[in-house]
């Protein structure tokens, strides 16, 4: 008789540590894979975050409410101030139906016109003087090495390398619109 209560006893403190177990192991592991840094996805945002700030962008009706590309060139445009066009252009074309969530703004930083031919490429882009408006743009070394992103309340809020990673940056904007109601 006590052996079969000592036995049922064992059998009853088995199953609940068992059944203790059974609850506390996902909080575990969770624990785990945060302290060991193992979860998808954790790597955060590809452009340097910013402190947000004001800024005053032209008065243009396609900027207004919208998030905006800016980029800061010569109206000469080299072939590196052109892949920053282009490149601006795909990633808000990347966005497909929130596509019409991003507009694209190029500040001139000289008093050369740039050619018609790159005009008609890169359609749809603003194109207005800079007006000193780059002082409230941080840069490790120039304006012209970045391109920026203002957000629809005009607030400056990241910037991206000058050669950025195309598919980084699209994956930024997506996180952005997706988790942003306005804009």
């Amino acid at each position: 008789m006590k052996n079969e209560n000592a036995e049922k006893k064992r059998s009853g403190r088995v199953k609940l540590l068992l059944l203790a177990l059974l609850f506390t192991l996902p909080v575990g592991a969770s624990y785990l894979i945060w302290w060991l840094d193992l979860a998808p996805g954790t790597a955060g945002n590809y452009g340097t975050l910013l402190t947000p700030r004001p800024v005053v962008l032209p008065a243009a009706g396609e900027l207004k409410g919208k998030w905006v590309l800016v980029q800061f060139d010569g109206g000469a445009c080299d072939a590196g101030c052109e892949r920053k066009l282009y490149f601006m252009r795909q990633v808000r074309r990347a966005q497909n139906r929130e596509m019409q969530r991003v507009a694209r703004l190029w500040l001139l930083t000289d008093q050369v016109q740039p050619k018609p031919e790159l005009l008609k490429a890169i359609e749809g882009t603003v194109v207005a003087p800079r007006a000193g408006i780059d002082a409230a743009f941080p840069a490790e070394r120039s304006v012209t090495e970045h391109i920026y992103l203002v957000d629809p309340l005009g607030n400056l809020m990241m910037r991206f390398p000058r050669e950025p990673d195309p598919a980084r940056v699209i994956k930024d904007l997506q996180r952005l619109l997706k988790a942003s109601s306005f804009g």
